[in-house]
């Protein structure tokens, strides 16, 4: 779904204030050509699917003394139940067993038919709870948007240019245990093969928000974009970072990336403005407690989290996706664009590097606008010297500059302070810098 006026003028008006930049474009070089990239669209994940998962994982807690803890029999009868659906969909399923504290614990991965076997897509979670509770939430919820995936992949008879890997992982709640225990166990020539890996843990938090991992560019750029398409604004994750699954992969160089809606932090007025819910109080009340049940869940989240899997395994595994290689430079800070007002910027700085910049400099523009026909888009070199990215057009109707351009740079110094400058040069549409990105 695009922004509506409405939706893209309050998302600019939360987002934080930039640097004004009073000056008008100075003269510039020749608009600069976008490399675009289509990816085919991601299905709707149906969000009574994804409960429906989340009551089988309640009343398997119920028939196994209140848990599915490691070592525990109600997650073994969680590995069966995902099991089972898997296999019955077409996909080549491993169950991986490892000991930890003197019980068996198990990892279970999934492997799609198809795609280039030396280009692989993971995305997880962890099966397992704490022993106190159902673990619905923590992790049911990452569980079973990946699997109600999976089960998406098999009925379109997906056929994406990098081979698809699913896994849900054992004993994360003692210490990243089963991931920690795949990855340490593959082989480095089967490491080097797996393009990214995308972690979900607790995206169904009954008092949300809307947390994307600050990793992979690639990958926090397609959730972001997801979620800016729906107009909700999203955070840089911080309360979990390094503490699931995503970190095993990360430590040995995958690129990683993930979603979170929050645990035991409180919500601040900021954010309750922001994404609607209850300031003051925890994301998660019922985060590693015996409430964590069925009842724990924010359905609204939990379907759009549910979209964003699907979104990011459709765009992420197609051909034309390939993050840009080389050292990227980055900033995500969003800086609000006034309407038909001075130019504003974001700066990236480079430094620590030798010569002069390349002359296939790679600019990555996110900006989420109302009506891009309204902007002008510059990139600015340390010296001052500016080139022409995107000019204003009153027939370019359309939302959003997100894209990646190319610029002959060799001219000019690598270190120093590069920005992004957009000026927003018609009345009535509003908007704000998103990210941006330069690839050397």
């Amino acid at each position: 779904m695009n922004l509506s006026r409405g939706t893209a003028a309050a998302a600019a008006a939360l987002a934080v204030a930039g640097l004004l930049a009073t000056a008008s474009p100075s003269v510039s070089a020749p608009v600069a050509a976008p490399a675009a990239a289509d990816a085919a669209a991601a299905p709707d994940i149906p969000i009574a699917n994804v409960k429906a998962h989340l009551s089988q994982f309640q009343s398997i807690a119920g028939a196994n003394g209140g848990n599915r803890a490691h070592g525990r029999s109600g997650y073994k009868a969680s590995i069966d139940y995902v099991k089972g659906k898997l296999d019955a969909a077409g996909f080549t399923t491993t169950v991986q067993q490892f000991t930890y504290n003197g019980t068996t614990g198990y990892n279970l991965v999934a492997d799609w038919p198809g795609g280039d076997a030396n280009q692989v897509l993971m995305a997880g979670a962890h099966l397992d709870s704490v022993s106190s509770g159902a673990g619905i939430n923590d992790n049911g919820s990452g569980s079973a948007a990946v699997l109600e995936t999976a089960l998406a992949v098999s009925r379109a008879q997906f056929k994406p240019a990098k081979h698809l890997r699913f896994a849900w992982w054992g004993a994360e709640e003692l210490g990243l245990v089963g991931s920690k225990y795949y990855v340490n166990n593959l082989p480095a020539t089967e490491r080097a093969k797996v393009a990214g890996y995308l972690n979900f843990d607790m995206i169904g938090s009954p008092n949300p928000g809307y947390f994307v991992y600050d990793d992979d560019p690639t990958i926090e750029k397609t959730f972001k974009d997801y979620f800016a398409g729906l107009g909700v604004p999203t955070e840089i994750e911080t309360e979990g970072d390094g503490r699931s699954d995503h970190a095993s992969f990360k430590n040995v160089g995958i690129p990683v990336g993930g979603l979170f809606t929050g645990a035991s932090r409180t919500k601040t007025s900021a954010q309750a403005q922001k994404w609607g819910g209850t300031a003051g109080q925890a994301f998660d009340r019922c985060y590693h407690s015996s409430c964590d049940s069925t009842s724990n869940i924010n359905d609204t989240a939990l379907d759009r989290n549910s979209d964003a899997v699907a979104h990011a395994i459709w765009t992420l595994s197609a051909g034309t996706t390939e993050p840009p290689t080389g050292d990227t430079y980055e900033n995500t800070a969003d800086v609000a664009i006034p309407d038909n007002g001075a130019a504003v910027t974001s700066t990236v700085t480079v430094s620590g590097r030798t010569g002069n910049a390349p002359a296939a400099l790679k600019v990555g523009v996110d900006v989420i606008h109302t009506w891009r026909g309204d902007l002008v888009v510059d990139l600015v070199a340390p010296d001052g010297t500016a080139y022409r990215l995107k000019n204003s057009s009153s027939n370019d109707s359309a939302d959003n500059v997100q894209t990646t351009y190319t610029v002959d740079a060799s001219s000019e110094a690598a270190n120093g302070a590069w920005k992004l400058r957009v000026q927003d040069v018609a009345a009535q549409d509003t908007g704000y810098i998103n990210a941006f990105r330069l690839t050397f």
